[in-house]
């Protein structure tokens, strides 16, 4: 593998199942085969991000929901304390042109100081679209990797080689 794979990582992640674009009704969300992927890869913790209240299973719904979130989406669970990582894996689907507002609410008070961030986006067609901006705004004194990654939904569970390449 390549220099990541002895380096101290946590995978912080928002990932939805029930019915989504193109797929269909799933029971794992496409962004959470990824992260696992990158666990079983590099030993990596994972931190799923759940939302405070669940989104709706009907996918128009979800996506509707996720644009009122925008900026006010509490969180089930914080990471208080990422000082023991090296790398952080930032993985989203891509909702109204960026992370999922559940993602921003996990990281926003994070010291970023020093880390490295790799990011992964899950989508139909947006392919990165401004998640890694996005997270250069939010992730100061960072080292955010210029090699993020987009993949399909419909290619999630099968994207393994794709991960292990990347990696």
């Amino acid at each position: 593998m390549s220099e990541f794979k002895n380096k101290k990582s946590l995978v912080i992640y928002f990932s939805r199942a029930d019915e989504n674009y193109a797929v269909g009704y799933i029971d794992k969300g496409n962004t959470e085969y990824i992260a696992e992927y990158v666990r079983d890869i590099v030993g990596a913790d994972l931190f799923k991000v759940e939302p405070l209240v669940p989104y709706s299973k009907e996918y128009n719904k979800c996506i509707e929901e996720a644009k009122e979130r925008v900026g006010n989406a509490p969180i089930k669970n914080k990471i208080n304390d990422i000082s023991k990582y090296e790398v952080i894996y930032i993985m989203t689907p891509v909702y109204w042109g960026s992370y999922a507002p559940e993602v921003e609410t996990a990281i926003k008070n994070l010291d970023f100081t020093g880390k490295v961030i790799r990011v992964v986006t899950t989508h139909e067609g947006s392919g990165l679209a401004n998640v890694v901006d996005d997270v250069r705004k939010i992730c100061v004194g960072a080292n955010i990797l210029n090699d993020s990654i987009a993949i399909k939904g419909t290619d999630c569970k099968n994207a393994r080689n794709i991960i292990e390449k990347w990696i």
